[in-house]
């Protein structure tokens, strides 16, 4: 493949830019931002080659550890029938974590082939559970920081919501039922059948994920209250994300949320063509990426590409048929299921996909939850801070007895 020139780049715009002039006025303010990011790669491909992006994204993927964590594998079964993935870390008696980073290999539920469960026919106690779930777009991997941190301290369930990572495309949304936060409710609930079954569980939800475990305690306060011993909201909203501006000024905003659902339903239903494009403008939403992504400019370059590559794994249609159930979900009727727990809610102070007043509003329902604002932090705040999150997610565990005071 020919190299492409900054004036193909430009030339590509100025071409998606007119297209969205026969939108409207809305899709011509969408066409000037589209070409604006893409100008700005293009005086990037002057000094740097595309061939010498390609080889130093190579490098990073293949030295960069990120992800690369494993657990015991399982399938916990939605509703709609749809196999959700999950992997276990589990805590053996002598402190080690099984199996620590290993590779997941055939299905095994979680809990089975325990030698140390019965002692003259009584049970031991179920263990403490800390479930992950993660946000729209990424998969269980994201939390990667903060499971290698508690390895071998507390047994952690980490899966991947439906129709991202490792979990099957929702059966429901095959047959064209629109995805909502209630279903992803209901399949937090049949994964926590599956991999905790029995004992207290602590829930932890980044964005989508923490809509998720709102939607869980809506349609089952009585789990909530009778095994959840505390709850992490990180970069998550309880509603109101139509009101979000993306850090875009008010007419672009405006002109985005007119048109965007249209726009990407359009994009799902030529799926395979826009994949291919979205691998052909791989810098142009290396780009984008990083701006919703991070909040400061010294990232760990391993760190933002281990990121491009989560959210280029989602495929486009899975991103279309997912986005307008976050305009719809509004669940801070379902927060006061949490006032009675320990409760860490947690956000970047640049975050531009769920800003952290979303945040201070949960916080305002929940008035003794501890409220964390980082610095220099975006949405991905758990990859670009990882230890201030791995530090009061631990406080929190620490606080509850789930692990030692003294443990690091």
């Amino acid at each position: 493949m020919s190299e492409t020139s900054a004036e193909d780049v430009v030339a590509t715009a100025a071409v998606a830019a007119a297209g969205w002039r026969r939108a409207g006025i809305a899709g011509a303010a969408i066409g000037v931002i589209a070409a604006g990011a893409a100008a700005g790669v293009a005086v990037e491909r002057l000094t740097v080659g595309r061939g010498m992006r390609k080889k130093a994204r190579l490098a990073l993927d293949a030295s960069g550890p990120y992800g690369s964590l494993r657990g015991l594998p399982g399938r916990a079964v939605a509703d709609d029938g749809t196999e959700l993935y999950y992997e276990v870390d589990e805590v053996e008696p002598d402190g080690g974590t099984s199996p620590a980073g290993s590779s997941a290999g055939a299905a095994v539920p979680a809990g089975s082939g325990s030698r140390r469960r019965r002692l003259f026919g009584r049970k031991d106690p179920a263990p403490l559970t800390v479930v992950f779930s993660h946000g729209y777009c990424l998969g269980q991997d994201s939390w990667h920081f903060q499971r290698a941190a508690l390895r071998g301290l507390v047994r952690t369930v980490h899966w991947d919501q439906r129709s991202h990572g490792r979990s099957e495309r929702g059966r429901a949304q095959a047959q064209g039922v629109p995805v909502g936060i209630d279903q992803l409710g209901r399949d937090l609930k049949a994964v926590i059948e599956a991999a905790a079954p029995e004992g207290p569980l602590v829930l932890v939800g980044h964005s989508m994920g923490g809509m998720t475990m709102m939607a869980l305690a809506d349609l089952y306060p009585a789990l909530i209250r009778d095994r959840v011993a505390a709850v992490a909201f990180v970069g998550t909203s309880s509603g109101k994300l139509g009101e979000v501006n993306f850090g875009l000024p008010v007419a672009g905003v405006n002109a985005v949320r007119r048109v965007l659902p249209g726009v990407l339903k359009a994009l799902g239903s030529q799926a395979e063509l826009v994949e291919r494009g979205r691998r052909a403008t791989a810098d142009l939403f290396a780009g984008l990426i990083k701006r919703y992504s991070f909040g400061s400019r010294d990232v760990d370059p391993a760190v933002a590409r281990f990121a491009e590559r989560l959210i280029e794994s989602t495929p486009i249609d899975v991103v279309a048929e997912f986005y307008p159930a976050f305009t719809e979900h509004d669940k801070s009727g379902a927060l006061p299921a949490f006032r009675d727990l320990p409760v860490l809610i947690l956000a970047g102070d640049k975050d531009l996909v769920t800003p952290s007043s979303h945040s201070e509003a949960i916080a305002d329902e929940l008035p003794d939850a501890e409220l964390v604002i980082v610095p220099d932090a975006g949405h991905l705040v758990m990859l670009e801070h990882p230890e201030t999150v791995t530090d009061r997610l631990a406080d929190l565990l620490v606080r509850i007895g789930a692990v030692p005071a003294g443990a690091r």
